[in-house]
């Protein structure tokens, strides 16, 4: 049984729920990773960036595949990706796709270890291809989407492999990091049952000098990202009884692996007076299949809000969310469409009572899967071995300290803020080290 009502217009909120408490974490060193993992099994590693081909500008959660293959990763925030994949694998093509760019192959033995920088060319939309058969009615049109799921996406369990990251910034200053590798047990979309997440391995750091004296934990790691696949759980946002609480109104058209895809902008209704959302939908209309989805919440009220977030905070501290925003991508394999990607960023005021300014702290997270494959028993594990609803990743990781932690496990490219965070524990320890011998 769901923990949220479908009936309720609170799709998703439940699963960002934010601990503010007067406890502190600890954290660990970080090293470089090895180039093989605890079974042996060797794996050449390649970094680079993906960037537009006329502005150089960094394109941010490109997707790349190594093709023939469910092996994939995608860019971070600046533009950088790392892609491990087995040496065996050396005469495939990594296709590199962007929403609204031109899909490229390029050949594994071309790339190297280091500094590859692929380059995509926009995709340009001609007038006359929006005109012929074109939708009126973009409700109807993302009514026959939900309606459709069932055709369109994974009619069959699989067991996939995702890498996750949950970061907490004060200001600009890293003072928090999560990460880990998770098995997610996907059920059909066609079931009503839920995905069951079982965590592989987990490590965190946490730079307790810039927390002031509370430390932010948020609830539910995984699940806040799994349950932003809208097509999956249509309940959170679209459910029967919200969907007509919406406007739904066609913006421009677009393109992704050279399919023409529609865009739809949705609000909910001046006369709704609970907290909605609003944002886009990208939508492939020959198949009539969601590819992408950007929103965010209407924050109208922001004590009413806080209560839909803040779970336990100190009495002398007001905390409410500035912005609240969710992203997912699917990917497409044999004609299906499965999850691929999804991001949470929530955005918090913290502001102590008899202080003159109050702090800003952001919270980030993120899950790509890196790897799948079906799982034909539809078996999933038992109940103590699944994360829990309310983990809090932090508190589960053990640290840093593992050089070969990761092994041949794909991971999103850590920013550089990130990396350099770490580096600065990671010297500070290093120091108490020397000190205390």
């Amino acid at each position: 049984m769901k923990p949220i009502n479908p009936t309720i217009k609170k799709p998703h909120l439940f699963w960002n729920t934010l601990f503010i408490c007067a406890t502190l974490m600890f954290f660990g060193t970080n090293q470089s990773l090895a180039f093989q993992d605890e079974n042996g099994i060797d794996f050449n590693e390649y970094r680079g960036e993906v960037v537009d081909a006329d502005s150089n500008k960094a394109l941010v959660f490109a997707t790349l595949t190594v093709e023939g293959t469910n092996i994939s990763t995608i860019s971070n925030t600046e533009g950088n990706f790392s892609l491990k994949i087995p040496k065996n694998i050396n005469s495939a093509n990594v296709i590199v796709s962007f929403l609204g760019y031109k899909t490229i192959s390029v050949p594994i033995a071309s790339m190297k270890a280091e500094g590859n920088k692929l380059a995509l060319t926009v995709s340009v939309t001609q007038l006359s291809e929006i005109n012929i058969n074109a939708p009126k009615d973009a409700k109807a049109l993302v009514k026959v989407t939900m309606a459709k799921r069932d055709d369109n996406y994974f009619n069959d369990p699989s067991l996939m492999t995702a890498f996750y990251r949950e970061t907490i910034k004060k200001r600009r200053k890293n003072v928090s990091l999560a990460e880990a590798v998770v098995n997610i047990y996907k059920t059909p979309y066609t079931s009503t049952k839920d995905d069951a997440v079982e965590l592989y391995k987990a490590r965190k750091s946490t730079d307790y000098t810039k927390l002031d004296t509370v430390a932010l934990k948020l609830q539910g790691g995984p699940y806040n990202t799994l349950y932003v696949d809208i097509m999956k759980y249509p309940e959170y946002i679209f459910s029967s009884e919200t969907i007509d609480d919406y406007k739904f109104t066609f913006d421009r058209s677009t393109r992704i692996n050279d399919k023409l895809i529609y865009v739809i902008r949705f609000n909910q209704l001046e006369h709704i007076l609970e907290p909605l959302y609003k944002g886009e939908l990208y939508i492939d209309v020959e198949n009539n299949t969601l590819t992408n989805a950007t929103f965010t919440l209407n924050i109208i009220d922001r004590e009413k809000a806080a209560k839909l977030f803040v779970r336990r905070k100190p009495a002398k501290v007001n905390v409410w969310p500035t912005e609240v925003s969710y992203r997912v991508d699917y990917r497409e394999k044999n004609g299906k469409w499965y999850y691929g990607y999804s991001n949470v960023y929530m955005e918090f005021k913290v502001d102590w009572e008899g202080k003159l300014f109050n702090s800003t702290y952001s919270m980030n997270a993120e899950m790509a899967i890196t790897d799948w494959e079906m799982n034909a028993t539809g078996e999933t594990p038992k109940y103590k071995e699944r994360i829990k609803r309310s983990i809090i990743l932090s508190d589960e990781a053990t640290g840093f300290s593992d050089p070969s932690f990761w092994g041949e496990y794909n991971i999103i490219e850590p920013e550089q803020s990130i990396e350099s965070a770490i580096k600065k524990i990671q010297r500070q320890l290093r120091r108490t080290e020397r000190n205390s011998d």
